[in-house]
């Protein structure tokens, strides 16, 4: 039976925290309904101390950001970029459109349609989210999205220039230097400067995680995205240098961000804490690390491998790293996770920065019913079908019937011209 010897803080207190940004939301989302660009610069300048004459970055400017960016981050951003469009490529390739003829005569299919504008965020505060803009633009772009504007804050007063480079070199339409749930109000309901867009997507904290979540409906949404989770799930064989360094590397995301050790080991879970410990004394983030793994942190000791598959499945965590004997067992069996990170040879920062696969990954438990962000995501798929006369008339015979059955008399008649004209 699973033992936790350190658990974070309960979903009845997250629960809680939400509820106050529930209603922040509301308020600001009503607001930006009723004043468009004047609430949106509001909240700019008073959250983002942030207000220049337009949001939107000219051409001008970007080419004179990129200008002044060094040639190795801009060499950096481009060999990612290789990496998630090559992937995204291959993704789009298996999504083929389809035409049988299910009966003679009777001819089904499907299209797979790209929406035809989309409102990307990259998140920044604390950290410019540099890899965000090729995790949602560019593969918005690789889907076929004819319109992808892309929103980022200011960070401390400034524009972030790499950011802006990888949103430019992913194939944003439009640049925006915005923030926040003003930002995608902005997108999602637009406003006199800013065209509206058909859905939005890309990460953020959970101000933005519920902004999407309202705005939902409204336009389509990737997925609830919000404060990011890791999981790692390890045996003997695993060290608790890395199940620590690993564990703190998303721990550093922000406050809310919660990290699971899933272990059959009772001795790697003391070392890991003692390690934990031994690694926040000198991290340069520990300010926020240690604040998440405190108030978030949990370590959970299970009997054997097939416990911790039940376990982490429960958990639905966003990534999952699995630092044990035979990996290959956990991604033959586990199916709720955001992405798996197999064998000691990688890790969650290779999948957020660079290595192909998508960031924007399901969090609070969205694992159980989705995915994370791919090009299906910007994909609409679309049926059709046609018949010919013959094929009509028999159809309806049948339709007929089955409309009697459940008293559509409208229904029936739509049925029955057909079989009285083709047949």
């Amino acid at each position: 039976m699973a033992t936790y010897i350190k658990r974070g803080q309960s979903n009845a207190a997250i629960r809680e925290a939400d509820a106050g940004i529930k209603t922040t939301v509301e308020k600001m989302i009503r607001d930006i309904e009723l004043r468009g660009d004047e609430a949106v610069r509001g909240y700019s300048a008073s959250l983002d101390h942030w207000s220049p004459a337009t949001f939107r970055l000219t051409a001008a400017e970007i080419d004179e950001i990129i200008a002044q960016t060094p040639a190795t981050v801009i060499a950096d951003i481009k060999f990612a970029q290789q990496q998630i469009r090559f992937f995204a490529e291959q993704q789009r390739a298996s999504i083929q459109d389809i035409e049988i003829e299910t009966l003679p005569g009777v001819f089904l299919g499907h299209k797979n349609i790209p929406v035809n504008s989309a409102g990307c965020y990259i998140p920044g505060g604390r950290y410019p989210m540099v890899a965000s803009s090729h995790m949602s633009i560019l593969t918005a772009k690789v889907a076929g999205v004819k319109r992808v504007i892309a929103c980022t804050p200011p960070i401390n007063g400034k524009i972030p220039a790499a950011t802006v480079c990888a949103m430019h070199f992913a194939g944003a339409d439009e640049i925006y230097i915005l923030g926040g749930v003003q930002a995608l109000c902005a997108m999602a309901i637009g406003t006199d400067t800013i065209a509206g867009v058909d859905m939005i997507a890309g990460p953020g904290n959970a101000f933005v995680a519920e902004a999407k979540r309202q705005l939902y409906g409204r336009v389509g949404i990737d997925l609830f995205a919000g404060p990011t989770e890791i999981l790692v799930i390890a045996d003997e064989t695993a060290d608790a240098e890395m199940v620590a360094c690993d564990l703190l590397g998303q721990a550093e995301h922000g406050p809310g961000s919660p990290g699971v050790l899933i272990t059959t080991s009772p001795a790697l879970a003391q070392e890991t804490l003692r390690e934990i410990e031994k690694q926040l004394a000198v991290l340069p983030t520990a300010d926020i690390a240690r604040v998440a793994w405190e108030n978030n942190g949990s370590v959970m000791i299970v009997e054997d491998e097939a416990e911790a598959i039940r376990e982490a499945d429960e958990l639905a965590y966003e990534h999952v790293e699995v630092l044990t004997r035979d990996p290959q067992l956990f991604l033959d069996n586990m199916t709720n996770y955001g992405a798996l990170f197999l064998g000691p040879e990688t890790n969650v920062a290779y999948g957020d920065k660079v290595i192909g696969t998508n960031h924007t990954l399901p969090t609070r438990q969205a694992a159980r019913y989705t995915g994370g962000l791919w090009v299906g995501k910007f994909l609409k798929n679309c049926t059709y079908q046609r018949c010919t006369p013959e094929a009509s008339a028999m159809i309806g015979e049948y339709a007929m019937r089955l409309c009697d059955l459940e008293g559509f008399a409208g229904h029936r008649e739509q049925a029955a011209l057909r079989v009285r004209r083709y047949g």
